[in-house]
């Protein structure tokens, strides 16, 4: 997790991202940084192992709070570095922070397709794919972000198969990432299902989902828009599983959906509606979550 210096509405990212709302405020950056640091300690208190690393003043990165989208980390000891829709987040990919940490774990690959920025083609990590680690599935809402020619390249290197599809919110308007519509559990998948209109595209991702044996958790899109989408299962030192959302989220979701969602896992939540409404990212957008070998 990246603690910010800079955080702020990010215009650049504005543009395609409909769950981004500037406020009006000017101490935005200190709700951010407590809401960041409430966050963190709420994860270390259910045993939840968080490396934590400063981000630099310069140079300037309002979005480095979401690491997830420019790296992400793989059991085999393999980093993948992505390419950023925004010319601001590219700054984010800092070598610094991929030395510190390799200090506590393995890194023996490097797979860089940050080049594709060269081509105005982008993959926005595991916002723009929500992985299946143990089916290698990737699945993927096309979007200005999410470019299919890299998901294949993607899927190639690393060994996953894509499961593609469009997916709009409540104005028709493209979801700018996959994450925010779903998230891939152990034995469950959340997901709104509202947002994919194109029935055969529909299918195609519920039989994914059913031929990986997940039972699929439906949210509304009022929901989703509360970030209900944006969650990640995680395990701590003890071995056991949690489910980690925002606050607003937990808060959206219906008592039928939590009943459900804690027959798998604990659900953990923590309030974020500053680095929500002007970063258009929630809890699981914060967390890079970390497979590597440990040294």
């Amino acid at each position: 997790m990246i603690r910010p210096v800079n955080f702020a509405f990010n215009a650049q990212t504005a543009v395609n991202n409909a769950f981004q709302v500037a406020d009006p405020g000017n101490d935005v950056h200190q709700k951010a940084l407590k809401e960041f640091d409430d966050f963190v300690q709420v994860l270390q208190q259910n045993g939840v192992d968080v490396t934590v690393i400063g981000d630099s003043p310069e140079p300037f990165t309002p979005d480095s709070i979401f690491p997830n989208n420019w790296i992400s980390f793989h059991h085999n000891g393999t980093i993948c570095l992505y390419p950023m829709f925004a010319e601001n987040r590219r700054l984010e990919r800092n070598p610094e922070i991929v030395r510190i940490i390799s200090k506590k774990f393995k890194i023996t690959k490097v797979v860089d397709f940050s080049y594709y920025e060269n081509e105005a083609l982008f993959l926005e990590g595991t916002g723009s794919m929500v992985l299946d680690r143990e089916k290698r599935i990737a699945y993927a809402c096309i979007s200005p972000r999410t470019n299919e020619k890299i998901l294949k390249d993607y899927g190639k290197t690393m060994g996953y198969k894509s499961v593609t599809f469009n997916a709009v919110d409540g104005n028709d308007q493209p979801i700018y990432h996959t994450n925010v519509l779903m998230c891939v559990a152990e034995q469950f998948v959340v997901i709104n299902l509202n947002s994919i209109h194109n029935k055969t595209e529909k299918d195609k991702v519920v039989d994914a989902i059913k031929d990986s044996e997940k039972e699929i958790v439906r949210i509304t899109n009022e929901q989703m828009n509360h970030f209900a989408g944006n969650m990640l299962q995680v395990r701590n030192n003890k071995n056991e599983k949690l489910l980690v959302m925002s606050t607003q989220a937990y808060e959206s979701l219906e008592e039928e959906q939590k009943k459900k969602l804690s027959k798998y896992n604990k659900i953990i939540h923590s309030k974020l509606n500053t680095i929500e409404s002007n970063g258009g990212g929630s809890a699981r957008c914060m967390m890079a979550e970390i497979h590597l070998p440990e040294k």
